[in-house]
């Protein structure tokens, strides 16, 4: 895999956390206390915190996941390739008495 596709992956990547993360900041932003009578339940500020703390957990977890299938992807294509550079520099002596070169 060249550098060009590794660099476009990790952009692409890093737009979809940054657009998930912008997401999870906007609704936060948002006051759901009632401003009128001023009161301010905790449960909810610390509700509203576990569920962020659980969604960047499994954020880091998938992220964690793709990383590690990438790099095994990357190993299996190195084998592969290992694999097929053998192969070429092998000594084939079917093809040598084929040609008469080797009785």
């Amino acid at each position: 895999m060249s550098e060009i596709s590794i660099s476009k992956y990790l952009l692409t990547w890093q737009l979809f956390v940054s657009i998930l993360l912008q997401q999870f900041v906007s609704g936060l932003s948002d006051d759901k206390s009632d401003k009128k009578s001023g009161t301010h339940t905790s449960s909810s500020s610390s509700n509203t915190g576990t569920e962020v703390i659980i969604i960047l957990v499994a954020i880091l977890a998938v992220a964690a996941l793709s990383f590690f299938l990438f790099k095994l992807w990357q190993k299996k294509k190195r084998e592969e390739q290992y694999a097929r550079l053998l192969k070429l520099f092998e000594e084939d002596d079917e093809l040598e008495v084929e040609l008469g070169l080797r009785d």
